[in-house]
């Protein structure tokens, strides 16, 4: 038996970017941060960050692009990947990534603003109707391509 799955929370590092293909389809490339804690044989707190390549195709794609931006927390979902090129050089270049096969949009408000962002305010009004909100703001998706994310499953 095989398995290759990934389940990555953490911070984006830098702001998504999108492509389209020559194909015409898009992806995103971003890379986000995972931090782990630990204590050492002394009992001092150890602290150290992970850095990860993350690869989204097609709707995944424009709504990471859309909605993330440097500093927000997200979930992912994939598989690793490793891909090879040679460079102008005729070296031969390797690059494992972690290709996302679901996404979960951390909190909203919560993590970095876009450069030169207000940070906006809260009305405080009654709760609104499903799929609608109080403040003109657009509902940020939980996005799955297939199965669902039970939230005990999240460990945080």
């Amino acid at each position: 038996m095989n398995l290759n799955k990934v389940f990555l929370i953490g911070r984006l590092t830098d702001n998504p970017e999108l492509r389209t293909t020559q194909g015409g389809q898009q992806v995103c490339s971003l890379r986000m941060a995972t931090n782990r804690t630990w204590k050492n044989a002394e009992g001092g707190k150890q602290e150290a960050a992970e850095y990860h390549s993350v690869v989204l195709w097609g709707r995944l794609a424009e709504i990471a692009s859309q909605y993330l931006r440097k500093g927000n927390m997200l979930f992912v979902e994939g598989r690793i990947q490793t891909r090879s090129w040679q460079d102008q050089q005729g070296v031969k270049k390797y690059r494992t990534e972690i290709i996302g096969e679901n996404i979960q949009l951390g909190p909203k408000g919560f993590g970095g603003q876009a450069s030169g962002e207000e940070p906006k305010q809260k009305e405080p009004s009654s709760v609104p109707p499903a799929g609608e909100t109080t403040s003109g703001e657009e509902e940020i998706p939980i996005i799955e391509e297939e199965g669902e994310i039970d939230v005990k499953d999240i460990p945080f």
